[in-house]
């Protein structure tokens, strides 16, 4: 990742899991440069959301710019030149060596030759579905300390990113992208239907994406991958589709306070719960609270004529 001076650069750190580091970084820099080597402490992957730098190894220099996903290996050195005075500022996201080995074998499996340095390439296309996505991903990690987030979600979508970008930079530079095929269908059915039932039995409760695979002894990435295949929906997606069809039914219970219902189903807050349900069903729930009160009241109507 860039890091030039400490007065003109900061970070800070936007999500942690067992899984994913997502950290935002913004460099003040004027126009200039190379600066000294630098070596990166972590095997990163950033995505720029302003500005430009060069980064330069050898004779050769590449420029980074929000159309590209730029890789840094742990084990590489560079130095790092500001071709404008307007900055830059992106995403660094820190995968755990574990789930990077796993993405990168998946892609792969020869990279298992060097895994001091997992990243063939220096940059890779950034298209206009991951700049989204990412950029979305980085609004609601801002918002999280007003609006809690839900952990599973932030694992799966970071660690999608990170899959997409580097599938995407193998194919622009050539290489091999032989998909290893790990276990068999049999077996694929068997973690996504354990995965099923595990969320199954705890959904009211906040879930990591690792303590998923855990739970089903998969890898986080593998686990993600195989159970959107085989239930069409990402874990995340699926677990909120189950507190949400669960809310319906306490809501026809009699439930009244959103907010408690919220945090009993494991929504990190009732705006959280408000937005998820009014996308899913098109409607609030205190709408469907209110619904749901007058038709008791009309059947406790009707018991009461003679």
């Amino acid at each position: 990742m860039p890091s030039h001076s400490e007065k003109l650069l900061t970070y800070c750190s936007l999500y942690e899991s067992p899984v994913v580091g997502v950290r935002d970084y913004s460099c003040r820099a004027a126009s200039g440069g190379p600066a000294g080597e630098e070596n990166p402490g972590v095997n990163n992957i950033v995505l720029m959301r302003h500005g430009a730098f060069c980064k330069h190894f050898g004779r050769r220099s590449v420029t980074a710019d929000v159309n590209q996903a730029v890789f840094f290996s742990k084990e590489s050195s560079y130095r790092v030149s500001h071709p404008t005075d307007c900055g830059d500022r992106g995403t660094v996201f820190v995968p755990s060596p574990r789930i990077l080995g796993d993405i990168i074998r998946e892609l792969d499996p020869s990279i298992e030759d060097h895994p001091e340095r997992p990243f063939p390439f220096v940059t890779g296309p950034c298209d206009s579905g991951v700049f989204w996505r990412h950029r979305e991903l980085v609004q609601r990690l801002e918002a999280a300390p007003s609006d809690p987030l839900e952990p599973l979600w932030a694992d799966v979508t970071a660690l999608q990113l990170i899959a997409d970008v580097l599938e995407a930079a193998f194919a622009r530079h050539g290489m091999p992208r032989k998909r290893r095929r790990k276990g068999t269908e049999a077996d694929h059915a068997e973690r996504a239907e354990a995965a099923k039932t595990w969320l199954a039995s705890r959904f009211c409760e906040r879930i990591t994406l690792d303590q998923v695979a855990r739970a089903v002894y998969a890898s986080p990435f593998h686990l993600a991958r195989v159970f959107q295949q085989r239930t069409g929906v990402p874990v995340h997606r699926y677990l909120t589709l189950l507190r949400l069809r669960a809310s319906l039914e306490r809501l026809a219970d009699g439930a009244d306070d959103l907010t408690a219902l919220a945090l009993e189903l494991g929504f990190s807050s009732h705006s959280h719960f408000t937005d998820a349900f009014r996308r899913e069903f098109g409607r609030a729930p205190s709408e469907v609270r209110r619904d749901a009160s007058r038709r008791t009241l009309r059947e406790m109507s009707k018991n009461l004529e003679v």
